[in-house]
């Protein structure tokens, strides 16, 4: 079967002040009607550079395409003329971005954004209107007459991209070059994406490009793959065989790196009495009674109901379910941040409500927190050395004034940084460098707990290996515990001593993570563990 399209000998290249940056050099591949072609590498390979070129996506300049071809049913697309383009991209050529709700756009309804591709494509309003409920029904979001009125802040994250699916298939293209479309969802929301985008396929014969770093979405739903490094293709073949039988150095490190494979973690807490104690602890957002404001009409929003668990010290507890499930709400409410409606929480034997502000001070010093998104976290005009000095500053008497730099480059050797690092800012480091300087800030005070709130869920495969290495080293030679709240159950599998599960406010189950995942009990850690793909059992 000919290929629908072949990218042949694609360079693309980025002139700066520093010198040329070469981020695609020499690629080709091809994808066939009907096939699901994955391009893996990790942030920086040139993975979405090179797709984005096929829907004339770069700016050039300041980017040069220096050559290649890009071939959609044999014609060249980077000698199309613009009208040309317009006609293919949308129609025949579609794409989904990695982030819906920047796509989106806030002020206008998701029926106009929807309707909006196939105006510009010539259909009338009427008829658009009705393909827009359409595509809402066919995508899973209910009630789609009412529905397409509302907003994008309206919907769920995996509602989002259902709806940027929609709108991505509304003229039936033949190829859809979807550019990491579940990277931010939770796992039993990227199983249903992905098993939507399948049986779309499957229906309309089209063509897919996916664009990713997860291996394990590559072993679900890709027949060919491709993986760059660095700009250039090192290992291409069917998906099965390259994740069975890497040849190449490169994929064979990610392939190693995938979470749950290495059998279950072993720090057993230390015996005496526990460090964390939580009982019957809710969180009621809109109740009268801590003083909220409810709408008119609305109920309270139960963001926790009746939790209640002890950790020990040098615990690990991995803390999993849906976006919704009360996970960061539990989170925030033991570090002091959020109160809790109802219930008590103790942290070594001492409650954490109702503190002085000396001793809620103490208590911030013992318990530190890792945030989710690190360039967020960290203040873009600090340099290196005064973000991870800054907690000094705060807690007075910890480290003199004349220790700090010789202790924060102490700190960035320990994280795997280099000690000059700390006169450089923010922006100049990797994804997973400046997590790497938010775990030295959380390490400055020398807390017993570090709370991790989605802490690696944004990193590359193999960054996120080597940043839960680095937690595990944490955690043996200094004897930390830590709280980790998380989505991925692979990686809570590698890291966590014990776990629990929440959904809808409530924890369903609980216990050591050997017996939760091999023996769970309640159906939705069933769920969740077959929306992993049953396969975290293995060790390697």
């Amino acid at each position: 079967m000919a290929p629908l399209l072949s990218v042949r000998n694609l360079s693309i290249q980025f002139p700066s002040r520093a010198g040329v940056v070469r981020a695609v050099e020499d690629v080709s591949w091809d994808v066939s009607p009907g096939e699901t072609l994955a391009i893996l590498g990790e942030s920086g390979s040139g993975k979405s550079v090179s797709a984005s070129a096929v829907m004339n996506l770069i700016e050039t300049p300041p980017a040069v395409i220096s050559q290649g071809e890009i071939l959609f049913a044999g014609r060249d697309l980077l000698t199309a003329d613009a009208e040309t383009r317009r006609q293919v991209n949308g129609k025949q050529i579609s794409m989904i971005f990695q982030d819906p709700l920047a796509a989106l756009n806030p002020v206008y309804s998701i029926g106009r954004q929807i309707s909006e591709t196939m105006r510009v494509h010539g259909i009338d309003p009427d008829t658009a209107d009705k393909r827009v409920e359409e595509l809402l029904t066919r995508v899973g979001i209910p009630d789609a007459a009412r529905r397409k009125h509302d907003y994008p802040h309206q919907f769920s994250g995996g509602q989002r991209q259902r709806i940027m699916i929609a709108s991505a298939i509304a003229l039936k293209p033949q190829l859809l070059i979807a550019d990491e479309p579940t990277s931010a969802l939770d796992v039993t929301v990227q199983a249903r994406v992905l098993d939507l985008l399948k049986e779309i396929q499957t229906e309309d014969g089209m063509a897919m490009v996916l664009i990713t770093h997860d291996l394990s979405v590559v072993e679900r739903v890709a027949d060919q793959m491709v993986v760059m490094q660095q700009g250039r293709i090192v290992e291409r073949g069917p998906a099965r065989q390259v994740l069975a039988d890497p040849q190449h150095d490169y994929t064979r490190r990610l392939v190693s790196s995938i979470p749950g494979r290495h059998g279950f973690s072993a720090a057993p807490g230390v015996a005496g009495a526990p460090l964390l104690e939580v009982r019957d602890v809710s969180r009621v957002y809109g109740s009268p009674s801590r003083g909220f404001l409810s709408l008119k009409g609305a109920a309270p929003v139960r963001a926790v109901d009746g939790a209640s668990f002890t950790m020990a010290r040098g615990e690990t507890l991995g803390v999993v379910g849906e976006s919704g499930s009360g996970k960061s709400t539990l989170a925030r409410m033991i570090l002091g941040l959020d109160a809790p409606t109802t219930g008590t929480i103790r942290y070594d034997g001492k409650p954490t409500q109702g503190l002085s502000e000396a001793d809620e001070l103490a208590l911030r010093r013992r318990v530190q927190f890792v945030f989710q998104d690190p360039t967020a976290s960290l203040n873009p005009r600090m340099k290196v050395g005064q973000i991870i000095a800054e907690p000094w500053a705060i807690h007075h008497g910890v480290l003199p004034r004349s220790q700090w730099r010789g202790r924060v480059e102490e700190l960035l050797e320990q994280v795997g940084l280099n000690p000059d690092h700390a006169d450089r800012h923010p922006h100049q480091f990797s994804g997973g460098q400046r997590q790497r300087i938010a775990i030295a800030r959380a390490l400055a005070l020398k807390p017993e707990l570090i709370v991790c709130d989605e802490a690696v869920s944004a990193l590359d495969v193999s960054i996120q290996a080597q940043v839960i290495d680095l937690l595990k080293d944490l955690r043996r030679n200094h004897g930390l515990s830590y709280i980790f709240v998380a989505h991925d159950l692979a990686l809570v599998r590698d890291f966590a001593t014990s776990v629990l599960v929440m959904y809808r406010g409530q924890i369903v189950e609980q216990g050591p993570v050997e017996a939760v995942f091999d023996r769970p009990q309640h159906d939705y850690t069933k769920a969740l563990l077959a929306a992993s793909g049953g396969g975290l059992g293995r060790a390697a």
